[in-house]
């Protein structure tokens, strides 16, 4: 099933290489959509694709990023648009 999450991760989050890391991860499973840093010092991405992979790519990024330490992920699941060719870092 094609799911879409749109995900707000709190914490270290920024100016770690969070968004190229989640970039990858995203990446490597297939998936298309955007992260982008917020000004209130979160990092919002959305992610399309296999719902598996991406509750598999949420799950890495809360707990596997090298060098973030997120402290709170809210995930908003909602239905994939297919507006997204790939997976890019949005500025």
């Amino acid at each position: 099933m094609i799911a879409r999450a749109r995900v707000v991760f709190r914490g270290l989050v920024q100016g770690v290489y969070f968004r190229a890391n989640c970039q990858r991860s995203a990446e490597e499973r297939g998936l298309a959509g955007y992260v982008r840093n917020q000004r209130d010092g979160t990092v919002e991405a959305v992610f399309e694709g296999e719902k598996a992979a991406v509750e598999e790519c949420i799950q890495w990024n809360a707990t596997r990023q090298p060098r973030a330490r997120v402290d709170r992920a809210d995930v908003t699941w909602g239905t994939a648009s297919g507006e997204y060719a790939g997976f890019e870092v949005r500025h």
